[in-house]
Parts: structure tokens; C-alpha cells; sequence
């Protein structure tokens, strides 16, 4: 999937990977860990830096690491991919990597640097919705059951027949994301998600059917998952 009509790549990619990653387990934060041998940030980078309509990375790193990342991460710096230090909240963090981009990116995709395994037909799914003019986010439908739990005790079970999980790459056209992240007020709720951040300011955002691969590596328990995904994938 090239920009329309052949021309200069539209797109840039915001790769957020500024949290410390405390449910991992000690150690280096964990978008820095090997999956097989590979860093889970690298895995999450490359799918983005080899998109031909992506014409600029930006990766959010916690701060100090902008200045003196890993050896294997500063040899990929270049014209393409900047790192960027990222702040306290995931929401800073985006704001960031949003302020680094190039004015020829129209349309932006911000990814989660621990989701490793996206597909290049997720990340053309979100392009081309967020090239319509709508925001659009990666996701899956629900197919647990689900339950409302206090105290233990369940409260109701949940209709799941209109539940998605959210993914990313999450995209959008710039000015809307940009328009989105300007409205956020002082002391408002965090949001979990931009899309979040987008409905909260009116804005229609679409889903794109994902598929369970592109999981988000959260404990030291999936990072065991992950591995084995990476064996049965290369």
C-alpha cells in the first residue's frame, strides 16, 4: 500500500514505548527485552519503518534513553526514525511524539511498542480508514463472557455482542488527532486510549478486524506467549 497515486509517503508512526513496564518483572524496561533473540521494540518498529507509506518513525523511549539508547537501538536513528523521551503518562508520552513529526505526515498511527507482531494488512486497514477522514483503531470482538464483579461477588453479566477489544496501530487524520490532544482540559480523566481521546471530542472512529496475534505483551507470562508466537511465525 503505497500513498495515493504513487506520490510521497503521507503517513508517520508514533511507536509508544516510554512506560517502565513494572508487571514484566525487573530488569531493563521491557519494550528493551529479547523475544527470541530480537527486542520486543524492534519487532514493534519494523513493520513501520518498511511500510512505504510511512515516511517518518517517531519512537517515545523513557526519558534519558532518547540521548543514550541501547547500542542495537541507537544503529537505527536515522532520517526515518527518531527517538524522542517520552513523559509520565501514555498521553504525554503521544503528545511528544506528535510534537516530533514532519508537517508532511497527514494522517498519523500511533502503535504500542508492546504489541510486536502486527500484520501489514492491520496497518494498511487503519491507513486506508484514517485516509477516508475517520479515526480508526485496530481491535477483535469479545469472545469471552463477561461479568460485572464487586467485592468478589459477580453483579450482572455483560451483553458482549457490541464488545471489542481495542488494538493498535490506532490512526487518524492529523488534524483530528492533533484537534483531540489541543481540547484535553486540566485535571480531565487519562485517557486509556487516543481513540478515546477523539470520541471524547466528537469524533467517529472505526474499527479494523485484527487478529489475537497481535497481542500486547504486559507480564512476565507473555513474554513466555510471545515467544513461542515468534517460533510459530518466522
Amino acid at each position: 500500500m503505497t500513498s495515493p497515486g504513487g506520490s510521497q509517503p503521507d503517513a508517520g508512526a508514533v511507536i509508544v514505548g516510554a512506560g517502565a513496564g513494572v508487571r514484566a518483572g525487573p530488569g531493563e524496561p521491557k519494550q528493551f527485552r529479547p523475544i527470541l533473540g530480537v527486542p520486543m521494540l524492534v519487532r514493534a518498529v519494523r513493520p513501520f519503518t518498511s511500510h512505504p507509506a510511512i515516511g517518518q518513525v517517531i519512537v517515545v523511549v523513557p526519558a534519558g534513553f532518547e540521548a543514550r539508547p541501547p547500542e542495537w537501538l541507537g544503529k537505527l536513528v536515522g532520517e526515518r526514525l527518531t527517538l524522542v523521551a517520552g513523559g509520565a503518562t501514555r498521553a504525554q508520552s503521544v503528545r511528544a511524539g506528535l510534537a516530533a513529526l514532519s508537517p508532511s505526515a497527514a494522517v498519523v498511527l500511533v502503535h504500542d511498542a508492546a504489541r510486536p507482531f502486527v500484520s501489514r494488512e492491520t496497518i494498511d486497514g487503519v491507513l486506508e480508514k484514517a485516509r477516508s477522514g475517520l479515526g480508526a483503531i485496530a481491535a477483535i470482538p469479545v469472545s469471552d463472557t463477561l461479568k460485572d464483579v464487586e467485592q468478589d461477588r459477580i453483579t450482572r453479566t455483560v451483553a458482549r455482542e457490541r464488545l471489542w477489544r481495542a488494538q493498535t496501530p490506532q490512526g487518524f487524520p492529523r488534524a483530528m488527532i492533533e484537534r483531540a490532544y489541543a481540547g484535553v482540559a486540566n485535571g480531565a480523566a487519562a485517557p486509556t486510549d487516543d481513540a478515546e481521546l477523539c470520541e471524547r471530542a466528537g469524533f467517529t472512529v472505526a474499527v479494523v478486524p485484527d487478529t489475537p496475534y497481535n497481542l500486547k505483551v504486559t507480564t512476565a507470562d507473555d513474554f513466555r506467549i510471545a515467544e513461542a508466537l515468534a517460533r510459530e511465525l518466522r
